[in-house]
């Protein structure tokens, strides 16, 4: 097992993961990596794993082994008014999520401690990513949900046999408090050792794109851990020479529950909890994100923006992913989509730009009646095949 610091991006603290995983300023920690000397590997390792020198831990067996190496797609029919438009499809991992890449590392990194058991607090894809990667590690493993959790995300979740627990109020204080047990290694949304996970989606971006990387990434966001995880690795690969410079970075929201957008309009310097409305992307609606000042941080110096989006943006966003891209995406994912065009409409993003969009999950998980709805089709026998076209 390798030696874990954590720092604070904050203030600098720094601390180690069994004494905490968020500083005393009350910011998270992150693992204090050393990027000293890291290229790009030359290795035959399609998967996130070809980065271990980036990792706190060595590659697993199981199904961790498999997260990462999801497809990079370039997509003209997508392209908003010249900007090019690629899609880094993350619903290719094992469990269909970007999950994978951080509870690959979390349930490795818990395995190696000799823990029996891990955790998390989700509303579904980190619950299921948790649940199939401890499986297959051999780990016992605990997921918290909210009581009103989607009966199809808990069927999901259910068929890798882990202890659920659905769990009535404060779902913002079950974060905080599960965070406290120290026989489960609870690895919630932007908990230090699935951050250093997640940072590999943009390691993978970069190197496809080196030595120049794109203009523009954007992403839905929901408790700034993926955002704050792209922000790391982008400032590591600076710090190794192999970028000159950050990408900007978009952060969307769905327009009932932003509350990162709103504190970024408003100039704030920390995001405040907000009582969240009814959105279709339920689940990204967070009132209260853990790491919604460090995204905020993210945005600011790689001179971003944040943006809100109705759900009939992402509605129509949605049906534009799958019907010209032919993209499948969770409801959640295409909330980005919308969020790039509302971004080039205002200018943020100019005319021949590189624009990657994260594709965070796959909709194939998704029980949903927008775009079934209404549907024409008809009937033939067998004989009037001939019909068809």
């Amino acid at each position: 097992m390798r030696s874990v610091r954590l720092r604070c991006y904050a203030c600098g603290a720094t601390a180690t993961l069994d004494e905490r995983k968020r500083c005393s300023c009350g910011e998270p920690l992150w693992i204090d990596t050393d990027p000293a000397g890291f290229e790009w590997p030359d290795c035959r390792d399609p998967g996130m794993w070809r980065y271990a020198d980036l990792l706190p831990v060595d590659p697993p067996s199981g199904v961790g082994a498999a997260a990462g190496g999801t497809p990079l797609v370039r997509t003209p029919r997508l392209d908003v008014d010249g900007r090019r438009l690629f899609v880094k499809d993350e619903g290719q991992n094992p469990t269909g999520s970007f999950k994978d890449r951080g509870s690959a590392v979390g349930v490795t990194y818990a395995a190696a401690m000799g823990r029996e058991r891990v955790g998390t607090v989700s509303h579904g894809n980190m619950a299921m990513s948790m649940a199939a990667t401890a499986a297959g590690c051999g780990l016992e493993c605990t997921v918290c949900v909210p009581a009103d959790i989607p009966e199809e995300h808990l069927e999901n979740i259910a068929r890798y046999g882990p202890e659920i627990v659905r769990v009535e109020g404060d779902y913002g204080r079950l974060y905080d408090e599960s965070l406290e047990l120290r026989e489960i290694e609870f690895v919630n949304s932007d908990t230090p050792l699935r951050v250093a996970g997640q940072k590999t989606v943009v390691l993978e971006i970069c190197e496809t794109f080196a030595p120049e990387p794109p203009e523009a990434i954007v992403l839905p966001v929901s408790s700034g851990g993926q955002l704050s995880a792209i922000w790391k690795a982008l400032r590591e690969l600076r710090s190794a020479g192999l970028i000159d410079r950050i990408p900007r970075l978009y952060a969307v929201q769905a327009a009932a529950c932003a509350p990162i957008v709103q504190a970024f309009e408003r100039g704030d310097e920390r995001v405040s909890s907000i009582e969240p409305g009814e959105t279709i992307a339920y689940s990204i609606a967070n009132a209260d994100p853990p790491s919604g000042t460090r995204a905020l941080a993210a945005l600011r110096e790689s001179d971003g923006a944040a943006v809100a989006v109705e759900d009939r943006e992402t509605r129509a966003a949605r049906r534009r992913l799958a019907r010209e891209g032919g993209f499948n995406v969770e409801t959640s994912s295409a909330v980005a989509y919308a969020g790039i065009r509302r971004l080039c409409e205002r200018g943020e993003i100019d005319a021949g730009e590189r624009i990657v969009l994260i594709a965070t999950g796959s909709g194939f998980k998704e029980r949903t009646t927008d775009e079934t709805s209404g549907i024409e089709s008809r009937t033939i026998e067998l004989p009037e095949l001939s019909t068809i076209g």
